[in-house]
């Protein structure tokens, strides 16, 4: 499944204006707001958290890597190129477990 297959997948994010992803220790290391060039990415981590109790484990780090399928490839080709990637890859191959905080739109 190519990412752009997989986004029709994956829960929608309307109701999001963003997401602040979490160090261990609950400081704000990423927001991931929702908006061009990046609904696609939120879409990934509000799934991905979803399905592993509201948070970025390193298995699911994992998940999301190939979930970004093509993009993938491309973000090791180019460091970088891809922050949203590039932390997955890092956060997968580490320990750590990062909070997700929700940022519901207002209204």
């Amino acid at each position: 499944m190519n990412f752009a297959e997989r986004l029709q997948s994956l829960p929608a994010v309307d109701h999001l204006a963003a997401l602040d992803l979490l160090s261990p220790e609950g400081t704000v290391v990423a927001t991931i707001e929702n908006k061009p060039g990046q609904a696609g990415s939120l879409a990934v981590y509000h799934a991905l958290a979803a399905q592993h109790g509201g948070a970025i484990t390193p298995e699911a780090a994992a998940r999301g890597l190939q979930w970004y399928a093509e993009h993938t490839a491309d973000a090791l080709a180019h460091p970088g190129k891809h922050p949203n990637i590039d932390r997955l890859r890092v956060w997968s191959q580490g320990a750590l477990t990062h909070g997700v905080r929700l940022r519901p739109r207002a209204g």
